[in-house]
Parts: structure tokens; sequence; C-alpha cells
């Protein structure tokens, strides 16, 4: 593994100048109802500060890269926020994101995590951006996502896990053989944690949590869940997620398919236009977030991270065709055996009746995340000295 080297980010005169004209050359769609897009590509245009966030971004987020090999694809430089926490042993945390997100959503919350408080537990942080999301590399040829067992071709994101493992070496502290570490992700975070989870569970992998809890119903094989399943009515709450998660199966997963099925035609749109990007991701932000009120300015720099990407706005979403079977069918093959916590938010696109947990290990908390995550590992918490701590909270 290379060393690791400290990361600004600088995004250069000239791509700010071919962005800002790329704004004055808007042509916009007749609109039937009125949206944001407007006021939005204005904020953009004439009074959206760039390098005032980029030098924010610089100033709050410790960042680095570091070149990890990957099999068939040689060396990709990833970039990361790595962050301590004062106390010694703070549990070491690895943090990934999903699709439309970045590095970005560590942000909010890493002061929280790293925090030092006899109250809770503390985190060592390492928020990594994906392969051809924010400021990491990305493949120059298909197949990345792909695994290989044999002659046989399988979806398991292994080269992705392979670059997450060698993750758990920079934040672990410990060097030696054994790597001791936790994990959280949602979203493609989620699938990723998941397979780390059961692949390197026990070993590297201690324990994981998600915000992002995906699950089949219960099944025979599990006779006492499943009888309890058969015999339990759904209660208002279970109700109100099955309509939403019908609603986006039937009118929000567009984007999927798309992604899924020919990802180059659209990033051809959302490379050459920073319109289309900001349309394409603004109305996820809008209606995945719970009602999150967002600034003008926390929108644009999220979208700016999309474009001015060390790849190409479009490349983050060829991870939909490379690993299309895995978001899916993660509920039957590859079961974590390691304690799992989970943040349940009303507004996921995907929401579960309760009696579905059974299919996942038996922790959860409060949907906070980060007081969900401090419970999971405080003392007396389910998953207290899962991971040993040399000091710290009591």
């Amino acid at each position: 593994m290379s060393p690791e080297t400290p990361f600004q980010i600088n995004i250069s005169d000239k791509k700010l100048s071919i962005f800002r004209a790329k704004l004055e050359l808007a042509t916009y769609a007749g609109e039937l109802e009125s949206s944001d897009m407007k006021r939005l590509v204005e904020r953009w245009k004439n009074g959206y500060d760039w390098r005032k966030h980029e030098k924010e971004l610089n100033q709050e987020l410790p960042m680095l890269t570091r070149d990890i090999d990957v099999d068939g694809f040689g060396a990709l430089n990833i970039h990361y926020v790595h962050k301590k926490s004062e106390i010694a042993g703070a549990i070491p945390l690895l943090f990934c994101h999903g699709w439309p997100g970045s590095f970005l959503e560590i942000q909010g919350i890493l002061p929280l995590l790293t925090a030092s408080s006899p109250k809770h537990p503390s985190f060592h942080v390492v928020a990594l951006s994906l392969p051809g999301f924010g400021f990491s590399d990305g493949p120059n040829k298909p197949g990345f996502a792909l695994g290989y067992s044999g002659s046989s071709q399988t979806h398991d994101c292994s080269r992705v896990q392979r670059i997450w493992y060698d993750a758990i070496a920079i934040i672990s502290y410990n060097r030696f053989a054994h790597f001791l570490s936790i994990t959280q992700g949602g979203d493609w975070g989620f699938v990723i944690t998941r397979r780390m989870a059961a692949k390197y569970g026990g070993k590297h992998v201690k324990a994981w949590h998600t915000n992002f809890p995906m699950a089949d119903p219960p099944t025979w094989k599990s006779p006492l869940s499943y009888l309890s399943y058969l015999l339990t009515p759904f209660s208002a709450e279970e109700k109100a997620g099955f309509e939403r998660t019908a609603r986006y199966r039937n009118k929000g997963s567009g984007y999927f398919v798309e992604q899924r099925s020919f990802p180059q035609t659209l990033a051809y749109g959302l490379t050459d236009s920073p319109v289309a990007l900001l349309a394409w991701i603004y109305e996820k932000l809008v209606t995945w977030t719970d009602d999150y009120k967002w600034t003008d300015d926390q929108v644009l720099t999220w979208i700016s991270i999309y474009w001015f990407s060390r790849v190409w706005p479009g490349a983050a979403h060829r991870i939909y065709s490379e690993v299309y079977s895995d978001f899916y069918d993660i509920g039957r093959t590859n079961y974590p055996t390691v304690p799992m916590g989970a943040s349940y938010f009303p507004k996921e696109i995907l929401v579960f009746p309760s009696a579905w947990e059974a299919t996942l290990p038996p922790l959860s908390g409060p949907v906070q995340l980060v007081e969900d995550m401090r419970k999971m590992f405080a003392n007396g918490g389910p998953a207290f000295a899962i991971v040993p701590r040399k000091s710290g909270y009591v």
C-alpha cells in the first residue's frame, strides 16, 4: 500500500470558467408546474461562491489520497477523509456512502463521531470516496465491480470490497495482522459494508451499522419468526411504509433502470450539462431526506462535487450497471454473523415492516444516526466491547 498524501480541493480557474459558460448557455425545458430549477441555476451563476465553499471544505475535512492496487485495473488513487478522535482508544469506523451521495455525507456528523465525552463512545473515522465518485480515480474499462470465481463471473463488489479492505488497514491503528474496525453504510454503502461484514466479519470487521436496512420477509426456515409474521397484523406505520415503497418502485425508480441499463447514454448528458446534473440529483435530495431543510448553497455544493469530480460527472452511476444484482439480492447470500445496528428513517426509499427484521441480526436503535451508533457501542449497549478500547468513556 502506498503512502498517503494530503489532499486539498483546488478546482482550476479554467474549469470554473467553462462551468460558468455552460450555465450561461442553459436552455430550460417548458415547465408544466413550478420548480426550483431556475432559482438554483440563477444562484449558481450569480450568487454562489465556489471558492468560499471549497475553502470551507478544505478547512473542515482532513482529506488525503492513497494509491490502492486493484486486480486487473492497476493502482487507483483513492480520496478519503480521515479524522482521529482525541481518545487514543476510540473505535475505528469506516464510513461508506452511496449514490447520489459522496464524502460530503460525513461533513455534518464528523465532529459528533469524533467528539470526546464520558457519556458516549468516540470514533476514529475514515470516509472514502467510492471509485468514480468525488475525487477518487475511477476504472478506465468496464468490469470493475464484477468479481470472478474460477471461470464464472459473479456480481459481488469484490474489487470495491478490496479497496475498503485496504481502508480498514488505514484506520486500524494496529500494525499487526488483525485489523479491528466497524463499518457504516447506506444505499450502495449498505451493500458494500454488508458484504464486508460477511466476508471479513470477526477477523477484521467486528460489527456494522446501516441507515438503509433491507431484508426479505421471514420464511419457514425460521419457524417462530415466520408464524409471528403470518399472525401479526401490520401497524399503520408499516402500512404507510409499504405504500411509500410501492410509490418508489412504481414512480420513483426510473433512474435506477436507466443507470443500470444505459449508463453511458445518460453520462453524456450529465457530463455536458450542469443543469441536467442538477435536475437529475436534486429531486432525490429533496424526496429522500426526511424533510431536511436544504439551503440553496448546500444543494449547489453537493452538485458541484459531482460536476468537478476527478473522473467525470456521469461516472458515479456506472456501479448500477455492474453490480445491479447485488442491490436487491442482499438477503439471500453471504449472511453476516457479526453484530449489526440499524437506523430507520420513515422517508427512506424502501421501508419494510419490523417483522422482516427477523432476517437481519437483532440490533436496532433510535432514528438519529450518530445517537444510534453511540448507543450501539456505549457501555451497556448491545455491541459494547466488540472492539477493544484502551481508554475513553465509561
